[in-house]
């Protein structure tokens, strides 16, 4: 694994304790690259996460506070008139930034969410007309809140589709809640976190993910999980190619972290879940039921048998 990378590891570990699986997919959906959507109750640590992420990226960040009057133009910006040229000028709003922090997505309006569509898909946004490209790298780390429906508004499954993963953290152990009682006795850890890579290394990483090798057969692999999504009694809708071509970068970012060239069939296997559950569309028995779209991720990926390339394990 790069140098670089484990010091970002190390740093974002300084604060989220016990959680190394969950910090781990938000690094590979950073180097894939894709934007994160975290689900989860109050208080388990998901902004503090994001901004963990964006102090040891070392990228510019910026904070959008979502709540049910924030405007489109906070997000992609506006033009004004200059007086004294007589021409508009372009404002920039908070997507103007390699990472944008979209706390409580789920609070705005669905005018206000659909601002970020073609920024999170092309890299760029259109004001007034105009075009402008955004920052490289940018991301989208969004979080939600699942509990209660006062107040917020459902992401269309087309936004939900633009985010490369959805996670969700939980409660810590009793262990590693007992350390960070203690180690927030007196400061807050977040202000100990320094950026431990450089915008040129992370881009640098990032064309070397996209570079990792992968087999004609594992790419069945993911397409034939797709396809089993697409058939299934339980869903009105399966995984869309946007999708396969998600689990595949997030393959290939896996398999970076664990310091190999190559994809494997269980680096495919071990991400599916988080890549394919946001977008599945339950059919009413599904709801009926109680079934998730996690539930439904974990059996399909019981169905379609995992293929066994043996010269890549040697």
């Amino acid at each position: 694994m790069n140098n670089s990378i484990q010091r970002v590891l190390g740093e974002v570990r300084k604060v989220i304790v016990g959680k190394d699986d969950t910090v781990e997919k938000v690094l590979m959906a950073a180097l894939a690259p894709g934007h994160v959507l975290l689900e989860d109750v109050p208080g388990v640590g998901k902004t503090t996460m994001v901004l963990a992420f964006a102090k040891a990226l070392g990228l510019e960040t910026k904070r959008i506070q979502f709540t049910s009057d924030s405007l489109p133009s906070d997000v992609t910006g506006f033009s004004v008139l200059d007086k004294d040229s007589g021409e508009f000028r372009y404002k920039p709003g908070a997507i103007m930034t390699n990472i944008l922090l979209a706390d409580e997505i789920n609070r705005t309006s669905s005018k206000t969410q659909s601002a970020l569509l073609e920024a999170m898909e092309e890299g760029r946004v259109t004001v007034d007309g105009v075009t402008h490209a955004l920052p490289e790298p940018f991301f989208v780390l969004a979080t939600q809140n699942p509990v209660g429906s006062a107040g917020t508004q459902l992401l269309p499954a087309s936004q939900l589709d633009r985010f490369i993963v959805r996670l969700s953290m939980g409660y810590p152990d009793a262990e590693s809640e007992a350390v960070i009682l203690r180690e927030r006795r007196t400061e807050n850890p977040l202000d100990s976190i320094a950026p431990a890579m450089t915008r040129a290394e992370l881009l640098a990483v990032i064309a070397e993910v996209r570079e990792v090798y992968i087999d004609d057969r594992i790419y069945g692999y993911v397409t034939a999980l797709a396809r089993e999504t697409r058939v299934h009694p339980l869903l009105s809708l399966g995984v869309s190619t946007r999708g396969s071509l998600a689990l595949c970068r997030m393959a290939k970012a896996r398999a970076y972290l664990n310091g190999r060239g190559f994809v494997t069939p269980e680096d495919a296997a071990a991400v599916a879940p988080d890549v394919f559950a946001h977008r599945l569309i339950l059919g009413s028995k599904a709801r009926f039921s109680e079934v998730t779209g996690a539930d439904i991720a974990r059996e399909v990926l019981k169905n379609v048998e995992l293929p066994v390339l043996e010269e890549l394990r040697r």
